[in-house]
């Protein structure tokens, strides 16, 4: 007997960017895993069942949708944005190799919209020229290397994407990697919060490097900080645009404070 499994993105939250292969996948599902939050967004249809889990339970959440399709189950595993990105996709096939491999589930990866992608849209186009993303958690790497991995990427020029900026078990880390880049980049470096962005709670904070503060962050806020490069154009009303030029040498305009 041959299962199915498939690993899928919800996209930032709200319901219209959840891709159509997606909801296809979540529609034809039996059984639906994933952390608890994640799990109340997919609404629940008859037959279905719902298997949540808390935080930190990535390769147990994993290793458990693995056995449920083995039974012949059609499981969908779900990750909030791309699940690919800091995301379930990784954990499962960790536990897949965990296991040897596994001929008795088919797994498909179902793209999703990332949250980095989200927030560079709502605000223009930060992300026009080369940018990374890094995950300032320290929960599976060592908080120097997030510090040596910040550090070297703005030093070689990306626009910084970072994720899991603040949580109340480390509340001081993102102002600390603001302190690293001040010391390497101008202060006139364009820096953007996106919170819960696509969410009726969104809320989108413009500022400088130099005046980059924590305050108001959380665990839903994406932080963009731009590069020399970066710049910004006004737009209708009070909209303004953040953009990077696609080339290089054009010179910078910043942001500031509001």
């Amino acid at each position: 007997m041959t299962g199915f499994l498939a690993i899928v993105g919800l996209g930032p939250g709200a319901a219209d960017l959840v891709t159509p292969r997606a909801t296809a996948a979540l529609e034809t599902a039996t059984d639906l895993v994933g952390y608890g939050p994640y799990l109340n967004r997919v609404p629940l249809r008859d037959g279905q069942r719902r298997h949540p889990s808390d935080n930190r339970e990535e390769l147990a959440r994993a290793g458990f949708a693995l056995d449920l399709a083995a039974e012949g189950r059609r499981v969908a595993i779900v990750s909030a944005g791309d699940a690919g990105v800091f995301g379930m996709a990784a954990a499962l096939f960790e536990a897949l190799e965990t296991a040897g491999g596994r001929d008795d589930v088919v797994v498909e990866v179902i793209p999703g919209i990332s949250a980095v992608l989200a927030a560079a849209a709502r605000i223009g186009a930060p992300c026009g020229n080369d940018f990374c993303v890094i995950s300032l958690s320290d929960n599976l790497k060592p908080w120097e290397t997030v510090l040596a991995r910040v550090a070297a990427a703005a030093e070689a020029g990306f626009v910084l994407a970072l994720y899991n900026a603040v949580s109340k078990a480390r509340p001081w880390q993102l102002d600390a990697v603001l302190e690293r880049l001040r010391e390497r980049l101008a202060g006139d470096i364009p820096v953007v919060f996106a919170t819960a962005v696509s969410r009726p709670e969104e809320r989108i904070q413009y500022t400088t490097l130099a005046e980059a503060r924590s305050v108001g962050a959380d665990m839903r806020t994406l932080v963009l900080i731009g590069t020399a490069e970066t710049r910004c154009v006004a737009g209708s009303g009070r909209t303004r645009w953040v953009y990077t030029p696609r080339r290089v040498g054009c010179g910078a305009a910043a942001v500031g404070a509001a």
